[in-house]
């Protein structure tokens, strides 16, 4: 089985990540495990400097751009992470960067973008909108196009999560990731399948988004026409042949939840550890929630991807949160 990046391709990305990003912490939070019945950690990688786990692929490639490239500059396309990611990556080498993003995005993130001195093109009612008009439109005015999925530096830059998990707890028995279109699942996946092959790597989908999750279930190619969930980190409508093919070899389960399920989790992530989770940031912890049963007593590491919630879903968030612990907690 030859997959386009490998555990060695991880370990090549270590030194250059962590030349920048220190490792974030790994917590198991007593709360939350109380409320999973399994022993439950966090990987924080809402703790870096954009708050989110796709800087690790932002530096890993922006380092490996050659001169050329580097004065040409990098054009992207996001809803807000990976766009802040290589953007972080390429103002510290001086590299010009333009990001696509579609109209109505969360305007934290834009507002963080242009603070990292990204260009930024509003195009298109979605993530895949914005991607192909960038990809058909865009690159012709010159630049290195970096695909949020389909490039190895970026899935071996966050691979590098995994390895510190696994240098802090050596035997986790499941790791929970959120799927957009599944850098960070495949990162985890490689790395795991090496460290300890018994752990199994579960991506978790939002329900209002599952054209990846249902491809691999079914192993026929699906696209959605549309997309409802509000955590834009996974609202993706077409699947990534890279990663698609990494996960159909490595990854061990696909859970979905709904958008109910994911305020829940951002409501308990805050209520228990104090820390912000946006919608795919939380996904982890929703899908330990929804399936507790099966997770009861194991050793369960989820990813908390981003920290970069739309405030103003909070007080939908706070409201929700509270009726879902009532509804599910205290009347069992």
């Amino acid at each position: 089985m030859k997959l386009p990046v490998t555990y060695n391709d991880v370990l090549d990305a270590l030194p250059q990540v962590h030349n920048v990003l220190p490792p974030t912490p790994l917590i198991p939070w007593p709360g939350l495990a109380e409320l999973l019945g399994c022993h439950f950690y966090l990987k924080h990688e809402n703790h870096h400097p954009v708050g989110a786990f796709k800087v690790r692929g932002g530096v890993n490639l922006v380092e490996s751009l050659s001169k050329a490239e580097q004065t040409a500059g990098i054009i992207g396309v996001s809803t807000g992470n990976h766009g802040q990611s290589l953007a972080f990556a390429a103002r510290r080498r001086g590299v010009p960067c333009t990001i696509v993003v579609p109209q109505g995005n969360n305007p934290d993130k834009l507002r963080a973008m242009r603070h990292l001195d990204a260009t930024i093109v509003e195009h298109g009612r979605d993530f895949d909108d914005a991607r192909e008009f960038a990809e058909n439109e865009f690159i012709s005015h010159g630049g290195r196009f970096v695909h949020s999925a389909n490039e190895p530096k970026l899935i071996a830059g966050v691979g590098t999560m995994a390895w510190e998990i696994f240098e802090a707890l050596p035997d986790p028995d499941v790791i929970l990731v959120p799927i957009g279109l599944g850098s960070g699942v495949c990162g985890t996946c490689l790395v795991a399948k090496h460290r300890r092959p018994q752990t199994q790597v579960i991506g978790v989908q939002a329900a209002g988004a599952a054209a990846v999750a249902k491809t691999w279930q079914t192993g026929q190619w699906v696209t959605n026409e549309q997309i409802d969930t509000f955590a834009e980190g996974m609202a993706t409508r077409t699947p990534a042949e890279m990663t698609l093919n990494i996960m159909q070899n490595l990854m061990d389960d696909v859970i979905l939840v709904s958008d109910e399920e994911l305020r829940h989790a951002v409501y308990q992530i805050l209520k228990h550890s104090h820390n912000l989770a946006e919608g795919a940031g939380a996904a982890a912890l929703a899908a330990t929630f929804k399936h507790r049963d099966r997770f009861q007593g194991a050793t369960v590491v989820g990813i908390l991807s981003g920290g970069n919630l739309d405030l103003s879903e909070m007080p939908r968030i706070l409201s929700e949160g509270r009726q879902f612990e009532e509804t599910h907690l205290h009347s069992s």
